[in-house]
């Protein structure tokens, strides 16, 4: 005689049948000092986040019991802040692993849909204003919209076949692609490109380029590395300095473009599922990019809120690969003209 199987639900056995909404744990029955060392923010961010998430997070479920969005941003936060799924940080609110896991999709799903309202460039004249004053201040460079760079965050293997995924150093990564302004805020976000793509590719491939190109962004420009081609809309340092004016435009860039440096460390401190000490990502190409995506906008958040303070580098080993890329410069002689103009005007 067959025996039938019971597929049972972990929560369930840990709290039975009652109210349809799990109220596991109260953020008014901890201290900030508790909030802040396990989910990595104070109360009314967290406060923020559940107004904010809230009705996303409430979406009708087939589930008898549903985890509330207090809950489900918890076990999020916890996971980006720390990231592990031990048991102890579902045990701390109250869940089993595989309903952090659940969470943690249900939250970074919820993120990814509102990144275009957070993670953006300013239109208006005012701001944009502001924001090359604001680059101006740090060492002088004048017309800068943003910083841009790339950074890897590393993944499990898809699988055996797809090398796509496989950067310079042998890791499976994605390519990240960011842009911030001044205090490090992030302007544009794209991380789903493969890490066997050098930067360069990257970013003639990137919807940024699009945007820049035929949104002719004629009033400034994008500072870049030399893995990047110079173009009309993003200077480059000079390969060979020659004159004084060339190592002024040069030491003004680095320490201009120093900043992004400074943020994907703030970042990778911050979010430490992203920062490789705790392994790679443990999901797809598509869900890991997913989660690096909503970390990104939960910074830019937090920056809001005025949590800004620069974080020590973080340490995790999964920094970016060193590129070995020649050092070309641009055949676009327009893009050369604006840069030798730049050296004059502001350099000489």
């Amino acid at each position: 005689m067959a025996v039938p199987i019971a597929v049972l639900d972990c929560d369930l056995l840990l709290y039975g049948r009652g109210h349809r909404t799990l109220d596991r744990f109260k953020l008014e029955d901890v201290t900030d000092e508790y909030l802040l060392s396990t989910y990595g923010f104070p109360r009314q961010f967290i406060y923020y986040l559940v107004d904010l998430l809230g009705a996303s997070l409430s979406r009708p479920t087939q589930r008898s019991r549903a985890i509330s969005p207090e809950t489900q941003i918890l076990a999020a936060l916890g996971f980006y802040t720390s990231g592990s799924f031990q048991t102890r940080m579902g045990d701390a609110i109250g869940i089993s692993q595989a309903s952090m896991s659940r969470c943690v999709a249900n939250v970074t799903e919820a993120l990814v849909e509102r990144a275009s309202q957070f993670i953006r460039f300013p239109e208006d004249e005012a701001t944009v204003q502001s924001l090359k004053d604001d680059f101006y201040g740090l060492a002088g460079m004048p017309g800068v919209l943003g910083v841009v760079d790339c950074t890897h965050v590393a993944i499990k293997a898809p699988n055996a076949e797809d090398l796509s995924y496989v950067n310079r150093k042998g890791l499976h990564s994605l390519n990240c692609l960011m842009v911030c302004d001044a205090r490090g805020v992030l302007l544009s976000a794209e991380t789903h490109w493969p890490g066997s793509l050098p930067d360069c590719t990257v970013l003639q491939q990137a919807a940024l380029t699009s945007q820049f190109e035929t949104e002719l962004h004629k009033d400034g420009w994008l500072l870049g590395d030399s893995s990047f081609f110079l173009r009309t809309w993003l200077m480059t340092p000079l390969h060979i300095p020659e004159t004084p004016a060339e190592y002024r435009y040069n030491m003004a860039h680095s320490a201009t473009h120093n900043v992004i440096e400074r943020t994907f460390r703030t970042i990778r401190s911050r979010f430490r599922c992203l920062d490789g000490s705790k392994g790679t990502l443990q999901y797809s190409p598509e869900k890991s990019s997913h989660i690096i995506l909503a970390c990104c906008v939960l910074h830019n958040i937090s920056l809001e809120h005025g949590l800004d303070v620069w974080s020590s580098p973080a340490t995790g080993h999964m920094e970016q690969p060193e590129e070995e890329y020649e050092q070309m410069e641009s055949m676009d002689s327009e893009a050369c003209r604006i840069r030798q103009e730049l050296l004059l005007t502001h350099f000489s």
